[in-house]
């Protein structure tokens, strides 16, 4: 890949339709990566639409980072009220921090996933400093929740990955989770702004990217967890989802109208 800017790296890597929502342990990695974009995109645009009856109304909430002593509880209260369960892809030396706050998350029915212990560019690792990241992250959290999803469940920070890092991560046997619809919130963006994003591009099935320690997105959920209720979508963690979807159906979800 080029070298661009991180903002200019971000956008292209959280708007790509051709970045995959997951890349499994048994998945050919070398088919997300390789080649640049110009030999992907072709290979996206000729796989098949799912039919009607493969693309169901799930989604599935993801929060990157933290915890954080006050977005975090903010955070939590909004899902609890909302009825909503969510994935939480936590930094391990964040959770050592604020032990409570991931114990508090876990009681609250959602799941905690791993972010890696220091939230680096995965891309710039080698393979061993990869799974050192990654194992080490998931160890920390373990010690305070026993949520099989962090020796299952990893998303590289910032969405960086190369075939390198896809490939010690599979074997570590973790799935890989991204998404299939970012609306910036990592940026200054408003909460409008975010439910205007989320209501043009969401998929079904979804696996929407959140971030924690963001005031703009507590504040954008109420309207989106009511747009997707009201298009018949259940809400589910990351887990309950892959229980339910291939991850072949979820590599190649489809467009809804929310």
């Amino acid at each position: 890949m080029l070298a661009v800017g991180y903002g200019g790296y971000r956008a292209w890597r959280h708007t790509n339709a051709a970045v995959p929502a997951i890349v499994t342990p048994s998945m050919d990695a070398s088919r997300f990566v390789d080649g640049g974009l110009g030999a992907r995109l072709p290979r996206l645009f000729a796989r098949p639409a799912p039919a009607p009856s493969e693309r169901p109304k799930l989604i599935a909430l993801t929060f990157d980072d933290g915890p954080y002593p006050v977005d975090t509880p903010l955070l939590l209260d909004t899902l609890r009220a909302l009825h909503v369960p969510a994935t939480f892809f936590l930094i391990g030396r964040d959770g050592q921090q604020y032990p409570d706050l991931v114990r508090r998350i876990a009681a609250a029915g959602n799941e905690i996933a791993d972010h890696t212990l220091t939230h680096p560019d995965l891309d710039r690792l080698d393979a061993a400093a990869v799974r050192r990241e990654v194992d080490a992250g998931a160890a920390v959290l373990g010690a305070l929740v026993p949520d099989p999803a962090l020796r299952t469940f990893v998303r590289p920070p910032h969405g960086r990955y190369t075939l390198a890092t896809l490939r010690a991560l599979q074997a570590d046997r973790y799935d890989t989770v991204l998404w299939t619809d970012d609306p910036g919130d990592w940026r200054a963006v408003g909460p409008e702004t975010i439910l205007a994003h989320v209501t043009r591009f969401a998929t079904a099935p979804e696996i929407l990217l959140l971030h924690s320690g963001r005031p703009a997105t507590v504040a954008a959920l109420p309207a989106l967890v009511g747009r997707f209720r009201a298009a018949g979508y259940r809400f589910v963690t990351v887990g309950e989802l892959l229980h339910a979807v291939a991850p072949a159906v979820l590599n190649s979800a489809a467009r809804a109208t929310i």
